[in-house]
């Protein structure tokens, strides 16, 4: 009772300094199922749209007045293409991406998902990139059969990188040292408490390597580009979202209204309602409702490095 006090306490603090502005939320601590909306259109058939948003990790998040943590994106999107496998009347699917990209692995899952839901379903699946979709959301773009951009788009950043705290020298400013003693000379590499070897960043160097050639393959079997040609598009860099159709990394650019009728193309459909999948208290009214998933970036402060398919500069 003295937790939901509290948390009552700051959301009259929150609503005082928002002056009208009208704020939803649930202080429960169940996570409420998915739930149905029509945004958009009309008829029996379906298009469902599904947001990659944030940025991408399995991490769940902390919500802001207590209560259960939330799904990470992964997850987020397997609940919501699971529910999609139970509805025949689901015809198309557009991932719609506002995404830096994230964690190596994360990124591995959304791709193998929406794959995977492709094959079970035989659904057409259209991605489309908002301000942001590089690198790991990029990536996850690469399952869908077309890929389309608004004017505005920056995507890109084929690349992997690697995070690593060195706290060495503030160590020395306050006179502490760490002694390590391990099974092998190479199990402690990449400790944040001593200097990185030349040859431990070479052996890092070769799993960064490895991680770039699984992205690079993947763009030149799901884009259908030479290898040479991904690879020098491979070096890190952005893209506008015309650069990126001219270089062949989208099919087309447009609005989130084109990607719909595109979508609808794809599934050979006339009529078809816009749905999406929310929970009681978030807002979902139409097409630009975003569904923002808070993950928590201190996870990124975890021991250890992170091997990252992500725009961050």
């Amino acid at each position: 009772m003295k937790k939901i006090i509290i948390q009552m306490a700051a959301l009259v603090l929150l609503v005082a300094s928002a002056g009208c502005t009208l704020l939803k939320f649930s202080v429960g601590d169940e996570l409420q199922p998915l739930t149905e909306r029509v945004i958009a259109g009309s008829g029996r058939d379906k298009v469902l749209l599904i947001d990659l948003s944030g940025f991408i990790s399995s991490q769940e998040s902390d919500p802001l007045f207590g209560g259960k943590k939330k799904p990470g994106l992964p997850a987020r999107v397997r609940e919501e293409l699971d529910r999609a496998r139970k509805d025949r009347s689901v015809k198309a699917l557009v991932l719609r991406i506002n995404s830096p990209g994230g964690s190596v692995t994360a990124s591995d899952v959304l791709y193998h998902e929406i794959k995977a839901f492709k094959r079970d379903t035989g659904v057409k699946v259209l991605a489309h990139i908002m301000d942001l979709g590089t690198s790991g959301a990029y990536y996850a773009a690469l399952a869908a059969d077309k890929i389309t951009a608004q004017p505005t788009s920056v995507t890109g950043s084929i690349g992997v990188i690697m995070f690593r705290l060195d706290a060495t020298g503030l160590m020395q400013k306050i006179g502490l040292q760490t002694v390590e003693i391990s099974s092998g000379e190479r199990k402690g590499m990449g400790s944040p408490f001593r200097a990185l070897l030349p040859e431990e960043k070479a052996l890092f160097q070769n799993l960064i390597d490895s991680l770039q050639d699984r992205f690079v393959n993947i763009v030149v079997e799901e884009r259908s580009l030479a290898p040479e040609a991904v690879k020098k598009l491979a070096d890190g860099r952005v893209f506008t979202s015309r650069e990126a159709q001219v270089a062949g990394l989208v099919d087309g650019i447009g609005y989130i209204d084109d990607a719909v009728e595109q979508a609808k193309k794809l599934a050979n459909l006339e009529r078809a309602s816009v749905v999406t999948y929310f929970r009681p208290g978030e807002y979902r009214d139409n097409v630009y409702s975003m569904n923002l998933i808070n993950i928590d970036m201190n996870a990124l402060a975890e021991a250890g490095p992170h091997f990252l398919y992500v725009w961050w500069p």
